[in-house]
C-alpha cells in the first residue's frame, strides 16, 4: 500500500477528557511491547534495533517493503501502459494524478473498516483486493476506463490500509517510543521506496512490457498478504460489536470527532499544513530545471534530494535523540522546515538549490515527536479512523498542493512560486504550532487532574 502515513484490537477503554493520555497500565501492555523503562531512564535507547526485535513488527516491516514496491512499480508501469494504448500525455497524467485523488473518499466513508473489524483481517484483505485489482489490470482486453478505475479502487483502499496497520503498531509495539521508532522505519521505507522502487520499475520496463511488470506487482501483493496473515496476531476489533448504522455513517461519525477535539485538529493541521506547502519544488522541479538550462541529471538531484534530507534527519532523530528531546523539537523544526525554499527568491544555482531542498527535507523530521503526540491525544477506540483519516488528509493535501503550485507556475516565475510557498508555508505553520502549544498546555492540566 502507499506510504503513509491501523486498527486491531483492545477493548474500549473508559470514557477520558479529551487529549487525555490513553497508555495502558503495565499489566494491559500488549506483551511483545517490551518491560517498563527501569527507573531514572529514557525510553527508547533500544532504538531502531529494539522495534526489530518484536517478531510481529518484522512480518508488517517486510509487508509494507514488498506491497509499497509493488504500489511504486504499478504505477510507473500504467502510465506507461495507458499511454502506449492512448497515445495521450494527458491520460496518462490523470493516471499518475489518480493516485491521489480517491484517498479523501476512502479516508472519509471507509475508515470505520479500521475500527469494526479484525486489523489482521482488514490488511490481508485489502492487499487481496490490490492483487485482483491488478491482475485484472494484465488482462489484454481490459479498456483503458477500466484500467482507471481500478486504479482508483487501488488508490481508495489504501488509507484503510495504512491507517489500520498505524493504529495496529500500538497492539503490536505499545504506545510508547517503540511505536515511534517502528512508524518512523515505516515512514523511512516510503521515502527510500520512492528512490528504488522508480529505478526497480524502469529496470523492469527495460526487461519487461508494461503489462509484464504489472503481474510482477500482483506477487508483491500476494506476498504481504501472506506475511500479514501469517506473521501477525489476530485481535478482536476495536468497536467490536459497538458499531451502529451504515459503515458510511460510522466513518463520517468518526472523522468528526476526531476534528471535533480541539488537540487533534490541530495535531492533523500539524501534519498537513507543512507537507502541503512542501511539495511545491518537486511539482516545479521539470520547469526549474529547464530555467536553469540543466539535464536530466540535475532534474534527477532536484527529485531526490528532499528524499535524502528526510531520510538522513529522521535517522539521526530516530537513533540519536531520546523520546523527551524529540517531543521538545517538533514545533521549532516544523516551523523552520519550509524557510529553506525561501532561497528559491533568488533564483540559486544546483548547488545551492539542491543543499536548500536537503534541508527543507530534513525538516520533516518532526513528524517523529509529532507521532507520539498524536497517539497520546487520540482516544483507542477512534484511533483506526483517526489515522486514516490523517492517511487520507496527508496524500490529498499533497495532491492539491502539486496542483496549485502548478496553477501558480502558469502566471508567475517557478522560482517565485517556490520561495513564495516557502514563506506562506513558514508562517501558517507558525500560527499552528500556537495553537498546537495552547492545547497542550490544556492537556497536560486534564492529564494531572
Amino acid at each position: 500500500m502507499p506510504n503513509e502515513t491501523t486498527t486491531p484490537a483492545g477493548t474500549p477503554r473508559e470514557a477520558r477528557a479529551p487529549g487525555a493520555p490513553s497508555a495502558p497500565p503495565p499489566e494491559q501492555r500488549p506483551p511483545c511491547a517490551g518491560p517498563d523503562p527501569a527507573p531514572g531512564k529514557e525510553p527508547g535507547r533500544g532504538g531502531y534495533r529494539a522495534v526489530f526485535a518484536v517478531r510481529e513488527f518484522r512480518a508488517v516491516f517486510a509487508a509494507h517493503l514488498l506491497s509499497l514496491l509493488g504500489v511504486v512499480v504499478s504505477e510507473l508501469a500504467l502510465t506507461v501502459l495507458v499511454y502506449d494504448l492512448t497515445g495521450s500525455p494527458l491520460l496518462s497524467a490523470l493516471t499518475f494524478a489518480l493516485g491521489f485523488l480517491p484517498y479523501i473518499v476512502g479516508g472519509t466513508l471507509f475508515a470505520g473498516v479500521a475500527d469494526r473489524y479484525p486489523a489482521r483481517r482488514v490488511l490481508v484483505t485489502c492487499d487481496l483486493i490490490c492483487a485482483g485489482c491488478v491482475a485484472v489490470m494484465v488482462v489484454p482486453g481490459t479498456p483503458v476506463w477500466g484500467l482507471l478505475a481500478l486504479r482508483c479502487v487501488v488508490a481508495a483502499v489504501a488509507p484503510v490500509f495504512t491507517g489500520t496497520r498505524t493504529a495496529a503498531l500500538t497492539d503490536i509495539l505499545g504506545e510508547g517510543d517503540l511505536y515511534v521508532l517502528g512508524r518512523s522505519l515505516l515512514r523511512l521505507v516510503s521515502q527510500s521506496a520512492l528512490l528504488v522502487g522508480f529505478g526497480a520499475g524502469g529496470i523492469l520496463l527495460a526487461a519487461l512490457s508494461p503489462r509484464g511488470a504489472i503481474t510482477v506487482t500482483v506477487v508483491t501483493f500476494l506476498c504481504s498478504a501472506a506475511l500479514l496473515r501469517l506473521g501477525t496476531r489476530d485481535r478482536p476489533a476495536r468497536t467490536a460489536g459497538r458499531g451502529n448504522g451504515s459503515l458510511p455513517a460510522e466513518s463520517l461519525a468518526g472523522a468528526r470527532a476526531v476534528l471535533g477535539d480541539r488537540r487533534v485538529r490541530g495535531l492533523l493541521l500539524l501534519f498537513w499544513v507543512p507537507a502541503f506547502f512542501v511539495v511545491a519544488p518537486e511539482a516545479l522541479a521539470a520547469p526549474y530545471a529547464d530555467a536553469l538550462g540543466a539535464g536530466p541529471a540535475t532534474l534527477g538531484l532536484l527529485m531526490g534530494a528532499m528524499a535524502v534530507g528526510h531520510i538522513g534527519a529522521e535517522l539521526y532523530v530516530g537513533t540519536a535523540l531520546g523520546p523527551r528531546a524529540r517531543s521538545r523539537i517538533v514545533l521549532p523544526v516544523a516551523v523552520l522546515g519550509l524557510l529553506p525554499l525561501v532561497l528559491y527568491a533568488f533564483r540559486p544555482g544546483t548547488a545551492v538549490t539542491v543543499g536548500a531542498l536537503v534541508l527543507a527535507g530534513a525538516g520533516a523530521a518532526y513528524v517523529i515527536g509529532l507521532d507520539q503526540w498524536f497517539v497520546e491525544a487520540v482516544p483507542e477506540p477512534l484511533r483506526g479512523r483517526a489515522m486514516t483519516l490523517l492517511t487520507a488528509g496527508l496524500m490529498t493535501v499533497q495532491g492539491l498542493g502539486m496542483a496549485l503550485a502548478g496553477l501558480a507556475a502558469e502566471f508567475f516565475p517557478v522560482h517565485q512560486v517556490v520561495a513564495v510557498s516557502g514563506a506562506a508555508g513558514s508562517l501558517c505553520t507558525l500560527l499552528l504550532a500556537l495553537e498546537v502549544r495552547r492545547t497542550r498546555v490544556r492537556y497536560r492540566s486534564a492529564r494531572q487532574g
